[in-house]
């Protein structure tokens, strides 16, 4: 082939259907992780454990679940799973607008977490398979923008509109935007890879393949759950909570900028020329972190953590996809986020501990250590020939 040919597109409607998607569904999931537990003080007074609680139910379901739907993905298809959770998540973000006990918010949140895991593996499949192979780690670079743009904009929208409005037109807001997700999964045109009927087996929970990556991708999310569960009480100690809200701007702003040139570099040269300097620079960002007592070395390294672990998370991914066939490409999905899952449920809970008891500075300075760690276990498991270290697309 020439290589003047064009290259085969990335933003196709299907491709922007699904982005939007995941986009919506991670705007209001970042959205109520802010706002819920507000709610659960200052509407149903409860105290701050029972107001974390309503967190943790929800991401207890998703983790609880996720193993068995790649094994629904193939057995039923990618568009009709993600268009019965879209169509799921819209109801129960519907029924927030009633619900005023404790206990039903609890269920309810369970509920929440199911369809949430399902849609967010059928949209991380559906993208591997729509996207052109080798345009791959460039376009599910593209994809991951749909949850870091989340990551910014959901928190910041609940907590604005909660300064002019109630709770119950949040919800209805947001009820409103998973129904736009319901119409969007209907325009996504993807062909079903028909398999097999076959006993259910081990590896329909999961792909033994993709393990190895997920476990060290889940050791990542480990460190980063210190970031997204401590940082803005982090700042507040050390007198920079007016920084704090504009931590995760540049965190967004750098890890996008970034993205394009990370991706086609994956593409092009490998795994391992973008992942072991983005393992260093999100290392450096966190060591950073725990000797900040300016506002300057908050910001830069927010830009580094932007840059390092927003670089990691994609490259993981597409490693993970790359180990499947594409048949089981939900199944290498719902693995990498069952283990990434897991790793921000268990560091928010560890990283917490060590918080309380060595100081939020020595958290992340533990945290920084550990990512070299992981980096570690990454060259040395490559080395063994267990991970793709090149794509699949470029090995002549």
């Amino acid at each position: 082939m020439s290589s003047t040919a064009p290259k085969a597109p990335i933003w196709t409607k299907s491709f922007i259907s699904n982005f939007l998607i995941n986009f919506f569904i991670f705007l209001t999931f970042y959205a109520l992780l802010t706002a819920l537990p507000i709610y659960v003080l200052e509407d149903l007074n409860k105290t701050n454990a029972e107001a974390g609680l309503v967190i943790t139910v929800f991401m207890l379901s998703a983790i609880l679940v996720r193993p068995v739907w790649g094994k629904v993905l193939e057995r039923f298809g990618k568009k009709l799973c993600l268009v019965i959770g879209m169509i799921l998540f819209m109801l129960t973000t519907v029924v927030y607008i009633w619900v005023d006990q404790f206990t039903g918010l609890l269920i309810l949140r369970f509920i929440h977490g199911i369809s949430f895991s399902l849609i967010t593996t059928a949209t991380g499949a559906i993208a591997a398979d729509i996207i052109p192979k080798e345009r791959r780690g460039e376009g599910l670079g593209y994809h991951a923008m749909s949850m870091n743009l989340a990551v910014v904009f959901g928190p910041f929208l609940s907590l604005t509109l909660l300064q002019f409005t109630t709770f119950t037109v949040l919800f209805m807001i947001f009820s409103v935007i998973a129904a736009a997700g319901v119409i969007f999964s209907f325009l996504i045109k993807i062909e079903h890879i028909k398999v097999p009927a076959r006993k259910f087996t081990a590896s329909d929970l999961f792909e033994k393949s993709v393990i190895p990556i997920a476990l060290i991708g889940g050791l990542v999310a480990f460190s980063y759950s210190g970031i997204i569960s401590f940082i803005s009480i982090y700042a507040k100690s050390i007198g920079l909570s007016g920084t704090a809200s504009y931590f995760f701007v540049v965190f967004a702003v750098v890890m996008l900028l970034s993205r394009p040139f990370v991706g086609r570099l994956f593409d092009r040269r490998g795994a391992a020329v973008v992942m072991i300097p983005s393992f260093i620079v999100f290392a450096a960002g966190m060591l950073m972190l725990s000797f900040t007592d300016a506002s300057w070395m908050l910001l830069v390294s927010g830009a580094l953590i932007g840059l390092g672990y927003g670089s990691l998370v994609p490259c993981f991914q597409t490693l993970a996809i790359q180990k499947a066939h594409p048949a089981r490409s939900g199944h290498a999905t719902s693995t990498f986020f069952t283990f990434f899952d897991i790793g921000i449920a268990f560091g928010s809970y560890i990283l917490g501990m060590l918080a309380a008891n060595l100081g939020l500075s020595s958290l992340y300075l533990y945290a920084s250590g550990l990512i070299i760690v992981t980096l570690l276990i990454f060259t040395a498991v490559t080395r063994k020939k267990q991970l793709n270290y090149v794509p699949k697309e470029h090995v002549s």
